[in-house]
């Protein structure tokens, strides 16, 4: 029954995303709800100005839709007496979580697209959000009776971060949230990256046997790969601030809902690098004056030193597969 309601939930998400698609980038056309290149960013970006923004509702629309689907199939089909309620909060929490993202980079689209503000939301404002989103999401896995501050390490063994474990995944959460936000710089990569992401996890789930984190990567897989057909190169439609953050969360969910936080680090190697990039070059700036990259976040410098944004997508994936590759050989020694 679960790979059956994977099944539905990755079909369904394709189907409404690449639909749902064909009538929203028009309605974003027509409404001029297009990007605003910043002036810091590589020139040759400046043609893509006015490229409809906010196409990550293709895949939140198809995502939601195929994770209600592919749960009411698993739920029809396993009795509720052996049913995991904490693997069902945990789901729904993370998609939860992945909307308020979400939401908040819609702001952002919405400030800067609109009114025309490029900068969009201030950093203090997204931040007191994104803390708003990572202590709800906390605080509603606890209360559905998931309690352990133990952090297991695989090939190590586990650690007690006692109360420090909170104050630690709430930083980890805005770390990864940004992080993922940070990858999103040219056509297709961040659709790509994650869209690896999310059959790893759909196979460490069925390893470790935590359903809903199946279905929902499932769905997420089918609903980008419907985003994509708009995305890839040369991009019809940009996710924007409102699918990248739904994208962070939904990284979270993930390493959350599978108990292994940590392997974030692996399976989601690119958007730490990213994010890594972006702070190395603020703190060698500030200190010394000089750049390490050519610019950041990463994408960026390989883009200045002549690479070409499909080989970059390339490239950050092959990266990605191979983190994956790490963190499903990790899950397999737990």
């Amino acid at each position: 029954m679960e790979s059956i309601s994977c099944f539905a939930a990755a079909l369904s998400a394709f189907a409404v995303g690449a639909v749902t698609g064909k009538f929203l980038i028009p309605f974003l056309r027509k409404i001029k709800f297009g990007q605003t290149i910043k002036e810091i960013g590589p020139t040759w970006h400046k043609n893509k100005q006015g490229t409809p923004n906010m196409g990550g509702f293709i895949f939140i629309i198809g995502s939601v839709v195929g994770i209600l689907l592919g749960y009411l199939i698993y739920r029809a089909g396993t009795d509720s007496a052996v049913a995991d309620p904490i693997g069902g909060v945990k789901l729904f929490a993370g998609l939860g979580m992945a909307l308020g993202c979400g939401f908040i980079g819609f702001l952002d689209d919405y400030i800067k697209d609109v009114k025309k503000q490029n900068l969009g939301l201030r950093a203090k404002q997204k931040l007191i959000l994104q803390l708003v989103v990572a202590v709800a999401y906390l605080a509603a896995i606890y209360l559905a009776g998931d309690t352990s501050t133990v952090v297991i390490l695989p090939f190590i063994g586990q650690l007690d971060l006692g109360i420090f474990y909170y104050i630690l995944a709430i930083l980890f959460i805005l770390f990864i949230s940004n992080a993922v936000n940070l990858t999103d710089g040219i056509d297709g990569l961040a659709g790509s990256v994650t869209f690896i992401v999310c059959l790893a996890v759909l196979v460490m789930s069925g390893i470790l046997q935590i359903s809903g984190m199946g279905i929902y990567a499932a769905a997420l897989a089918g609903g980008l790969l419907g985003f994509l057909i708009y995305n890839f190169y040369p991009a019809k439609v940009f996710m924007g601030d409102t699918g990248s953050m739904f994208l962070g969360g939904s990284v979270l969910a993930f390493g959350f809902g599978l108990n292994l936080p940590v392997l974030i680090l692996a399976f989601g190697i690119i958007y730490v690098v990213e994010a890594l990039s972006v702070i190395l070059q603020v703190i060698s700036f500030k200190t010394t004056g000089k750049r390490i990259f050519k610019m950041s976040p990463i994408h960026h410098h390989f883009e200045m030193c002549g690479w070409s944004e499909k080989k970059i997508v390339g490239v950050f994936s092959l990266v990605t597969v191979l983190g994956c590759a790490v963190s499903v050989i990790a899950v397999l020694n737990i």
